[in-house]
């Protein structure tokens, strides 16, 4: 094992024993630094860095004790090993809850001193080891902006590097909540483009307006247009525009983006010439465009147009492995944004986080972390601080499985659940499934037709 422990600051009153310990510490091969005053010890550690605190306990001015509390106010994490020739029990159990690592007997043995530095070694090589693998664990969960690593992001994540570095037209689809514009922003961010990521939702912005956020307009085109004016499609020359419910559109405006993205092309309202663009138009959607251009709802032609390459963002529901990431994720967001010092989820929370449906996805599971934030009282989130909508679930699920002693419906239930989440893993995909399910192609069809399992699905 390396040696984590090189530097030693050793605070002792009495001039003969610390040249002794000092002297012991350096056969071992430690660099050792002197001070007779905790007053001192803690300039010393204001202005240099140190491995190890070795102090006594009983000194002129400033206690062992008194050093240890002021340590732990200046935040000087410094690991402290205590020494003291007038030890006892209490002693001890002061200077351990005060915040010290170890405490020995004066007088002491040399290999006494030193095991107790080496056990410290470890605990400090060990803490290191753990520090490293949560920030890999952090790095691993995390793809950008974008938080989790279940098989269906995975998945997501090898789409959008594979399309990042082409110009083609992308359209995000997924229910309202799941992270559409964070995965636009992700592929933008690996892209060759240089210019500026812009985001508009077309359902926000008043119809009477849209034409002149996407287009711009020349001076007098309507009443308010005092000026020449750059729209959205201008802005993002370069880069990418990003266009969120694109199914919002009204159908004169359809028309003239499928001009856009066929000639690259912009003309102002109220201009008499167009303008090159190069945008790359990315589009997101919580709708069916292909249904609702089959109503007449959205242009057939602007549909296929946009939906050169689909990206489809899972409901959080289909990803509940990728819940205590976000939760992770939220809490520290939380904490940094409105000052808390939450340290997590407890278990019972957790468990009810795990088992409600998330019909508001992601942005619903940030939203109650940022209630449960607020109303906790110590720096855990528990059940209680959750809303009743998402404990109910977990309540109603134990309620009902205690009233219903069925050993073939709950074996019904479970493979119902099961065989559900295979079809959704695998995208309908019914061989691929069965494999996941280890059971045959044959019994996986008798049980869809038995349990009247309703999922859409591709050859297989």
């Amino acid at each position: 094992m390396t040696s984590v422990i090189r530097r030693i600051l050793l605070v002792e009153d009495d001039d003969q024993y610390a040249s002794l310990v000092a002297q012991q510490l350096s056969q071992a091969n430690f660099q050792v630094t002197w001070v007779a005053r905790a007053d001192v010890a803690l300039d010393r550690l204001a202005q240099d860095q140190f491995d190890l605190v070795l102090t006594d306990i009983l000194m002129p001015g400033m206690s062992g004790l008194d050093f240890l509390d002021a340590l732990g106010r200046q935040g000087l994490g410094t690991p402290v090993v205590v020494m003291s020739a007038f030890g006892s029990v209490d002693t001890a159990i002061q200077a351990m809850k005060r915040g010290a690592y170890d405490y020995i007997s004066k007088p002491f043995k040399k290999d006494e001193l030193i095991l107790a530095i080496r056990k410290l070694e470890e605990r400090e090589a060990l803490r290191r080891q753990v520090v490293g693998l949560e920030l890999k664990l952090k790095s691993e969960e995390r793809f950008g902006e974008i938080v989790g690593r279940s098989e269906a992001m995975t998945e997501v994540y090898s789409l959008v590097t594979k399309v990042a570095q082409f110009r083609t037209t992308i359209l995000v689809s997924g229910e309202s909540g799941t992270g559409k514009e964070l995965v636009a922003r992700a592929i933008h961010a690996r892209s060759p483009r240089q210019g500026s990521f812009v985001a508009l939702n077309c359902g926000a912005i008043p119809e009477h307006l849209l034409e002149s956020e996407l287009f711009g307009h020349v001076r007098g085109a309507f009443t308010d247009a005092h000026s020449d004016r750059k729209g959205l499609f201008e802005e993002a020359d370069g880069g990418t525009l990003f266009l969120d419910e694109v199914g919002e559109l009204p159908q004169a405006l359809q028309v003239k983006l499928l001009r856009v993205l066929q000639d690259g092309e912009v003309r102002r309202v109220g201009a008499t010439k167009s303008t090159k663009v190069d945008v790359r138009v990315l589009a997101a959607t919580a709708r069916d465009l292909q249904t609702e251009a089959r109503a007449g709802r959205f242009r057939e032609d602007l549909y296929y147009r946009l939906n050169v390459v689909q990206i489809r963002i899972p409901a959080l529901r289909e990803r509940i492995g990728d819940i205590e990431a976000l939760v992770r994720h939220f809490v520290e967001k939380t904490n940094g944004r409105l000052g808390t010092s939450l340290s997590g989820v407890d278990s019972e929370a957790m468990k009810s986080l795990m088992a409600y449906s998330w019909p508001g996805n992601v942005r619903e599971l940030e939203n109650v972390i940022e209630r449960a934030a607020v109303l906790a009282e110590g720096n855990v989130i528990t059940l209680h601080n959750l809303p009743d909508a998402v404990t109910r679930s977990r309540r109603e699920r134990v309620e009902r499985d205690a009233d219903d002693l069925s050993i073939k419906k709950a074996v019904r239930d479970l493979e119902t659940r099961f065989i559900r989440a295979a079809l959704l893993k695998t995208g309908g995909n019914r061989t691929r499934a069965a494999q996941i399910l280890e059971i045959s192609h044959r019994a996986l069809l008798y049980k869809i037709r038995e349990y009247e399992i309703n999922v859409p699905h591709t050859p297989g």
